[in-house]
């Protein structure tokens, strides 16, 4: 049992903890979840003695052991697999003594503590370990110095799930990791045999590896049965009975308090009044439930779509050294209303891929064809560092919009989705999520046809990505994804590609039947997945799909210009009824009042004309797809 009674906690002089209390059964497997900002990591910081608290205290199983990835990754020149296998320090003295003891007795206790502890098959579990997070055999006997950042904390990672401590700490871990990496360890944490606690905001991780949630939340801990879903739900139905409460809590107060307002002057009511002001004592108040805004996120829409397809490809291969490419024979073609996720292991080319078709790296061979004036947005998460970090997200915006009035300026901001305090925040001193919106927000500034997101959720937590969810499914450009959130690919994206073996195709199946390959035993990550005949079939759907958009095309072009033509005559109509809502118009100019009502009434009848034939090419256009 994990207990923490009356928690307090600070860090730079803010509370972030305030008497918080929970009670963990060993054993468990625990999201911890809340606003970035909200604590979490401090909490883990106190949880391993890291930091003191205030006040209050945890209290641990005895002699439990504690893990967590270590801040820095290893960059020594020892190989992967040795790192790893130091992770358990046990193993590793009593390897050591081994060597060189010579007592009989203390030989037979080293071997047999060996057996205890399973030591003899340590360099098979540290090598599966290390292959579920990317690393092939021979990746595994190179020096940690030749990868790099994200490569280590991979081995990091793998280091402390080796070790297999009895109280697993895991602060956002994918982060770091692909999607094929993050469904590996979603399986992993499931299976583990001790206490897990992860801070996460990847909704698929929590809904799959954990099964309880511990809410931090105005610096209060709240526990939950079951994944993230469950308890999303649990909390809205806790905050409407909070909030009817309260309601009922307010109505009754005020009764009494409008009783000891009438009758506190009068002799022959002041006993009763004096009562009430006892019962008012008492009753104490209902918190109100306080709900954290998320400002949404917008992209701007393209002014005019490009006939599909949008971007075509035949015979094309890209790298960056001449005649070694990373990619080739790629045989493809993009639409301009096509929703694609690239899966495959990181280091076998989806950004090289993304790169190729914004234009970043020129074709080695073969032919890559844009649609004229196409406009391609592309974000990264590299390009965090491209931001100017002493300069605000209104002065990033304003060198784009030169001559432009402070208000357009700052209205752009608002769009990325910062609220108005961030706007003059030098970017330093952004948080990860806000300078990720104003990357978003700058890479899809001019309105591009195809937006390109390289990982785009890293910083974002479980509300901004829903956000993102919804300005990607609003936005009416076509859409490349990549990222290890399996939820914002399936809430966003219609069509799969594989990039693996060295180029990219079509994937023949959807996340579920990906999940099952990833995570079925002794597969080897850098063989092509081979698919089931229930696979094929949705390929299949998959290409008849893709067809029928194409021969569509036409029609969706016509359903796209009405839509275009209704929102005008909406706006038109907006504006008229402004107008013919001021009273004075009647009286001063009553002849064009009298032209305002029938242009009004002309609009009305286009707009249902155009909503009617909306109605009829929409319909045409599903059945069309369905069929």
């Amino acid at each position: 049992m994990i207990t923490i009674t009356d928690l307090s906690a600070r860090i730079a002089g803010r509370l972030l903890l305030d008497h918080a209390s929970v009670s963990l059964p060993t054993g468990i497997k625990a999201g911890l979840v809340g606003r970035n900002g909200a604590g979490k990591s401090t909490l883990f910081r106190v949880i391993t003695g890291d930091l003191s608290s205030e006040s209050g205290s945890v209290t641990l199983p005895k002699a439990a052991r504690i893990g967590q990835v270590a801040q820095e990754a290893p960059g020594t020149e020892d190989p992967l697999i040795d790192i790893v296998l130091a992770a358990d320090k046990e193993r590793t003295a009593l390897m050591a003594e081994a060597e060189t003891a010579t007592d009989p007795h203390r030989i037979a206790d080293i071997q047999m503590r060996l057996v205890d502890i399973d030591a003899h098959s340590a360099e098979a579990r540290a090598a599966s370990i290390l292959a579920g997070l990317g690393f092939n055999s021979e990746a595994q006997l190179r020096p940690a110095s030749a990868f790099s950042g994200g490569w280590r904390m991979r081995v990091a990672l793998a280091a402390v799930l080796f070790a297999e401590p009895d109280l697993l700490l895991l602060d956002e871990p994918t982060n770091y990791l692909d999607l094929e990496g993050t469904l590996w360890l979603e399986d992993y944490i499931r299976r583990y045999p001790h206490t897990v606690i992860i801070i996460s905001h990847d909704r698929d991780l929590l809904n799959n590896a954990v099964n309880s949630i511990v809410h931090l939340d105005q610096k209060k801990l709240t526990f939950y049965r079951g994944g993230y879903d469950q308890f999303e739900r649990q909390k809205a139905e806790n905050d409407e009975l909070q909030m009817k409460s309260k309601a009922k809590s307010d109505a009754a107060r005020k009764h009494l308090q409008t009783f000891i307002d009438r009758f506190k002057a009068k002799a022959s009511k002041a006993k009763q009044a004096q009562s009430r002001v006892k019962a008012l004592e008492r009753m104490g108040t209902v918190a109100s439930v306080i709900e954290d805004h998320v400002q949404p996120i917008t992209f701007p829409e393209p002014e005019k779509q490009p006939a599909s397809p949008i971007i075509a490809i035949n015979g094309g291969a890209v790298g960056y050294e001449p005649g070694k490419p990373i990619l080739k024979n790629l045989n493809l073609r993009i639409d301009n209303d096509d929703r694609i996720a690239l899966l495959g292991s990181n280091g076998n080319g989806k950004s090289t891929f993304a790169k190729f078709i914004s234009g970043r790296l020129p074709p080695e061979s073969g032919d890559l064809r844009l649609a004229p004036s196409l406009k391609i947005g592309f974000f990264a998460q590299h390009q965090l560092d491209d931001l100017v970090p002493e300069d605000t997200p209104v002065e990033h915006v304003r060198r784009l919009m030169p001559g432009a009035p402070e208000a357009k300026v700052r209205g752009r901001v608002a769009q990325m989705g910062l609220a108005t305090e961030k706007m003059n925040t030098a970017a330093k001193d952004l948080s990860g999520g806000e300078k990720a919106r104003l990357l978003m927000g700058l890479a899809a500034f001019h309105a591009p046809n195809l937006l390109i997101l390289d990982e785009p959720t890293n910083h974002l937590d479980i509300d901004s990505r829903r956000a993102l969810i919804e300005a990607l499914n609003d936005y009416n450009g076509a859409v490349i994804l990549i990222s290890h959130d399996r939820h914002l690919i399936e809430a966003t994206v219609d069509r799969l590609w594989l990039v693996n073996n060295g180029t990219v195709e079509t994937f023949e199946g959807d996340l579920e039947e990906y999940r099952s390959l990833i995570v079925s035993s002794g597969k080897k990550k850098e063989e092509k997945p081979q698919l089931s005949d229930d696979a094929a079939s949705k390929a299949e759907q998959r290409k008849a799909s893709a067809d029928r958009r194409a021969s569509l095309a036409p029609l969706r072009k016509k359903i796209n210009e009405i839509e275009s033509v209704t929102a005008k005559l909406e706006k038109q109509i907006q504006s008229l009824d402004a107008e013919l809502a001021d009273p004075v118009l009647y009286e001063k100019h009553p002849a064009k009042a009298a032209d305002k009502v029938k242009q009004r009434g002309e609009a009305a009848a286009k707009l249902a004309a155009a909503e009617e034939q909306w109605l009829a090419l929409s319909a045409e256009y599903e059945e069309a797809m369905a069929g």
